[in-house]
């Protein structure tokens, strides 16, 4: 996990914003401070208060977002006022990522913060979304995106959709540098629910994960630091697929997304590659995408783990419906 430290850019709600300029600049000094706050020595004049709140030791923070949903305000005025908060900040702290929480033409930022909260087969059809974007324009945030189906945590036609979308943000990684589900934590006890749906459910007592949250525990266990070659045939139609390789570990993982109600034939070919006979597979399948976990059922739909036998440079595997799967793949 990286931290994210936001500060306040001008904009509210109810379309309240500070015009950017001399009015801003009281703003500008404070998200000045907090930065130095998080970040400073013990000898800077907040990283000595940060010391007396009990923490002398600088928090690690390599990005900072100006503001939030900026794309709401209607006085179009977001453009000028990033970069009034860019200008001063990098004056002071040129190492920082500066994050635009919506598209600007003034500049361009360093960072793009882009939200989605659509249904699964939204998901399912633009899961290509960032294959074509500009490799020269800002890098990608996904800071807040959830496939809503379900309640009060999404079902496992939500894990599907969720798990298709994260195979084309793994493919783009060289330009998508992080993503950020939300809403992590719902209150599941009567009446308390403000939000559906969230990743992780809880009462006074006791807490579980929805099939989501096992879809991200599944892809961020197995991170890859560069994309090999990689070809895979399929004629389904809702059949995604990201193939990573992890050069310390000496593994390649491959991450199959099967969201329809069909199973799916595929020949995985893996060119060049020196393969163990034998692997790994961590599969998440459900019998109806409907199917989903509870508080007195917590792992009615989690991931299950088995070899995975006759791996080589080109190999067949059938991926059952409704299932996310990631193969394993050790090299000699």
């Amino acid at each position: 996990m990286e931290p994210v430290l936001a500060v306040y850019a001008g904009y509210s709600l109810a379309q309240e914003h500070i015009a950017p300029g001399p009015n801003l600049e009281p703003y500008v000094q404070a998200a000045l401070e907090e930065i130095e706050y998080a970040t400073g020595s013990t000898d800077t004049k907040w990283g000595a208060e940060r010391t007396k709140d009990g923490h002398p030791a600088p928090f690690h923070i390599a990005y900072v977002e100006i503001g939030n949903e900026d794309q709401f305000d209607r006085s179009d005025s977001y453009g000028e006022r990033y970069a009034q908060f860019y200008k001063a900040i990098k004056a002071k702290y040129p190492d920082l990522q500066l994050i635009a929480t919506a598209p600007i033409k003034t500049m361009t930022p360093d960072v793009q913060d882009d939200h989605y909260y659509v249904r699964a087969t939204d998901f399912f059809h633009d899961a290509t979304h960032y294959d074509k974007t500009d490799r020269n324009g800002p890098k990608i945030f996904v800071g807040e995106w959830a496939t809503r189906e379900g309640t009060p945590v999404p079902n496992m036609g939500a894990a599907l959709g969720d798990a298709a979308w994260m195979t084309g943000l793994e493919r783009n990684s060289d330009i998508v540098v992080m993503a950020s589900y939300a809403p992590l934590l719902v209150n599941i006890s009567p009446g308390a629910m403000q939000w559906d749906t969230d990743l992780i459910g809880y009462d006074a007592l006791r807490s579980y994960g929805s099939p989501s949250y096992y879809a991200q525990v599944m892809f961020g266990s197995y991170l890859g630091d560069v994309k090999p070659e990689s070809s895979v045939e399929s004629g389904g139609p809702r059949f995604f697929y990201s193939v990573t390789e992890n050069t310390a570990k000496k593994q390649i993982y491959l991450k199959l997304v099967n969201g329809s109600s069909d199973a799916q034939a595929v020949d995985i070919k893996l060119p060049g590659a020196k393969l163990a006979p034998s692997g790994k597979l961590i599969s998440l399948t459900a019998h109806d995408p409907e199917e989903t976990n509870t508080i007195d059922q917590p792992k009615a739909v989690a991931p299950a783990e088995s070899a995975l036998n006759g791996v080589s440079g080109s190999f067949h595997h059938r991926v059952p419906p409704y299932s996310i799967e990631v193969l394993v793949l050790d090299q000699h």
